[in-house]
């Protein structure tokens, strides 16, 4: 039995810049409460992967801003 060919479907048009902005604000929500309330020492990692994701949140936005010029 064969099956049907579908075309593809459209593309779903997004707001890539407000998504990211979310996530990097996640992000920064999260490393200021770990500044206020530090984890333990073995566990310091923690702030620079917050750090790490609010800088990755940046550079998502410049790139997506890049690409819709």
């Amino acid at each position: 039995m064969t099956q049907q060919w579908h075309p593809d479907p459209e593309p779903i048009e997004t707001n890539d810049t407000a998504t990211i902005a979310v996530g990097t604000g996640l992000w920064a929500i999260a490393l200021v409460a770990l500044l206020i309330f530090p984890p333990a020492p073995e566990n310091s990692w923690w702030i620079w992967t917050c750090v790490t994701g609010v800088g990755f949140g940046f550079f998502g936005m410049w790139f997506v801003h890049r690409l819709r010029r």
